[in-house]
């Protein structure tokens, strides 16, 4: 089978480097000019006449990241299967609908108003109690198009930053970690879960995501399923769905965003699970029987952030795996990850850590458990 992806980065990569034992081939369409797969057909999109000559090839159609045009995918839908639909782009694509959504299937989420003005800003800022994030409700990911107000007189200043007309803003959530949940569901309706992964974000990157938890109580991650099974239910979803979440000290799950597509925080599963977020992904939009999910053994992914280490020293790490995008280095670019493997949560932190200092300004890595 022949796989259109919409983009053509490290992800779509990524899904070709898993589905090519599947004897599938893969076909990029790249919407920003800047491709960067470097493996399979890659096209970049331009006019009509690409998107013909993209469909002619594909059998069926997946993307790699939401950030699309709506219309654009809702077209190609009309022409050949979309896994998952455009209505999980469109969704995700605004956080006003997003929130909508979570308070439609009772998903908590920390307390929000969207505001449309300075003023109104700095009044959600005083009602909500400072401090507050303000984020853009469309275009930003990756900590872009967002600020933290922590008093209502930046309101102001805020504004102009962020620059966009409409804005949601969050009250601040006395959180104990940042998780994610990942789940795949196929074109039957049947669904897998991962184990739940600590992700540690700095500056709105993340750097590190470890899975399984070992101090994670299975209730949570039961919440966790059920929050996940109701959005993949709600939209009729196929394929990889992520869910970015807090816990809070009272062991309560708030959500954050979803995104429609494997996820950085589940690249840890190309080593450290039985089945991987992209073969899954896979299997799903192509109606094959879903993979086993469940993890081989405590995994963290780590991110290589706008310089490469030295592969040579981080291989030479007891079951380490290097996974290279072959990017050239840029500060904040995402070049590469590194997947390591140990048999007790103790041995893995002491990998963690000793990758990090191989890699040049790594943060240090402190995960909510390793005080308990």
């Amino acid at each position: 089978m022949n796989i259109g992806v919409l983009g053509a980065g490290q992800l779509g990569r990524m899904l070709a480097l898993a589905g090519y034992p599947l004897a599938n081939r893969f076909t990029f369409l790249d919407t920003t000019g800047h491709p960067s797969a470097g493996i399979g057909d890659v096209m970049v999109y331009t006019d009509q006449h690409h998107l013909d000559d993209f469909l002619d090839k594909v059998d069926l159609v997946t993307y790699e990241f939401e950030h699309l045009p709506v219309a654009l995918v809702q077209a190609i839908e009309e022409l050949r299967p979309v896994y998952p639909s455009s209505e999980a782009i469109r969704i995700c694509q605004n956080r006003a609908q997003e929130k909508a959504l979570f308070d439609r299937l009772g998903i908590p989420t920390p307390a929000y108003r969207l505001v449309q003005s300075a003023e109104e800003l700095e009044a959600a800022t005083r009602e909500l109690g400072a401090p507050v994030v303000a984020k853009s409700v469309t275009e930003g990911y990756d900590g872009k198009g967002q600020a933290v107000l922590r008093d209502p007189a930046e309101a102001v200043d805020a504004w102009r930053s962020i620059n966009h007309p409409q804005l949601v803003v969050e009250a601040f959530v006395d959180f104990v970690r940042e998780v994610s949940i990942i789940a795949v569901r196929g074109r039957e309706g049947d669904v897998a879960f991962y184990p739940m992964a600590e992700n540690l974000h700095v500056d709105g990157i993340l750097r590190y995501s470890l899975a399984p938890m070992p101090d994670l109580d299975e209730t949570v991650q039961q919440t966790a399923d059920g929050y996940i099974r109701a959005l993949l239910d709600e939209l009729d979803y196929v394929g990889v769905l992520t869910l970015e979440l807090f816990q809070t000290r009272d062991g309560q799950l708030l959500a954050n965003e979803m995104a429609p597509r494997v996820h950085n925080s589940g690249h840890w599963t190309m080593d450290g699970a039985v089945t991987s977020q992209f073969e899954n992904h896979l299997r799903a939009i192509q109606g094959l029987p879903l993979g086993d999910t469940s993890a081989r053994m405590p995994t963290c992914m780590v991110n290589v952030i706008g310089q490469e280490g030295d592969a040579a020293a981080i291989l030479a790490i007891e079951d380490a795996h290097l996974h290279r995008y072959d990017k050239s280095e840029r500060p904040g670019r995402k070049l590469a990850h590194v997947n390591l493997l140990a048999p007790t949560h103790a041995e893995l932190l002491e990998k963690v850590h000793a990758c990090a200092c191989l890699l040049p300004e790594a943060p240090e890595p402190r995960f909510s458990f390793e005080d308990s």
